[in-house]
């Protein structure tokens, strides 16, 4: 699709076209994601197709993404946008992930699919 958008095929440069079919066809095949991952998935393919991002940035954000959150006490994580970076504290009886962001006192509650996991 990215070569397509290249090529130009339409007039007034439609990338626009290109990135929105990108975004009908990732989100349908993503469509069991999360919704908060769904979104972020689909904004890097979208952001390929129009050449503002490379593959190898776009391929690790949908790998990132896509992977099943089986965090435990003591993981290294971070928001998806990367904005934040903690350790997973405990995990709530609901699912929910209590975690702690570098240099902070404060301990945040969030659902496991917000976060994750840090290399």
């Amino acid at each position: 699709m990215q070569e397509c958008h290249r090529r130009a095929p339409f007039l007034f440069f439609n990338g626009n076209t290109f990135a929105d079919v990108a975004r009908q066809i990732t989100a349908a095949i993503f469509a069991d994601l999360p919704t908060v991952r769904r979104r972020e998935v689909i904004s890097a393919v979208a952001h390929y197709i129009a050449g503002v991002l490379p593959w190898e940035a776009m391929a690790g954000i949908v790998e990132s993404l896509t992977e099943t959150a089986d965090l435990k006490a003591g993981d290294g994580v971070k928001t998806l946008r990367g904005s934040l970076h903690g350790v997973i504290v405990k995990i709530l009886e609901d699912g929910r992930v209590v975690w702690k962001p570098d240099d902070t006192a404060s301990n945040l509650t969030a659902l496991p699919e917000g976060l994750c996991r840090e290399d």
